[in-house]
């Protein structure tokens, strides 16, 4: 992949990694699908020396299928990365609301949260109050996390509440609306992983 989706993805996974150091993972990967295939080929080579040049095509290929193997697997951690914020969204909004309604500010609400739960959403939402410490209106912050979320809920979420901080709107009642409306994402593709079930058994 290209360096900016390379960035992209490995900021989605929530790997501290460069495009420099995931780079070099790929060599490392691709080297040792060679050494496999060397070794398979030199023993190859043992009985039929005329298959030197199909050995150096299969080690050739083995490097690049390597390489490509280590950019799936980045694909693969944002996609089980993203399940997981997915499925600790609604709890997380709706702990932010009850401390918004409890009187909290967003900043404190935020500190709240995050100091008392775990999880990929509560990581992402420290980065956002760290930034929020260092100066950085919340809003920005929270447009930050909207635009390098590969999840429409959470950047939905984000610019939700970048927006409620900004005109002053009720917080609380965003944070809850968009609970819900993850739950309710969340009941459609069970329905319709279920219907996907019960059809293939027909």
């Amino acid at each position: 992949g290209q360096a900016t989706s390379v960035r992209r993805r490995l900021a989605r996974a929530g790997l501290d990694k460069t495009v420099h150091e995931f780079r070099v993972e790929q060599v490392q990967w691709g080297l040792v699908a060679f050494s496999v295939a060397a070794a398979w080929g030199l023993l190859r080579t043992l009985g039929d020396p005329g298959a030197v040049v199909s050995s150096a095509l299969v080690c050739a290929i083995a490097f690049v299928v390597g390489v490509l193997g280590r950019d799936n697997h980045l694909s693969g951690q944002v996609r089980t990365r993203e399940r997981r914020i997915l499925a600790e969204f609604p709890t997380v909004a709706e702990l932010l609301a009850l401390a918004v309604a409890a009187g909290e500010s967003p900043v404190g609400a935020l500190d709240r949260v995050v100091s008392r739960s775990g999880g990929e959403l509560s990581a992402d939402l420290a980065r956002v109050l760290a930034q929020v410490r260092t100066g950085e209106p919340v809003g920005s912050a929270f447009d930050d996390l909207a635009a390098t979320s590969g999840l429409p809920l959470v950047s939905r979420f984000a610019q939700g509440i970048a927006t409620a901080v900004e005109r002053g709107t009720p917080l609380a009642d965003v944070l809850h609306a968009q609970a819900a409306d993850v739950r309710e994402a969340g009941r459609r593709e069970l329905i319709a992983v279920s219907y996907t079930h019960l059809r293939a058994h027909e």
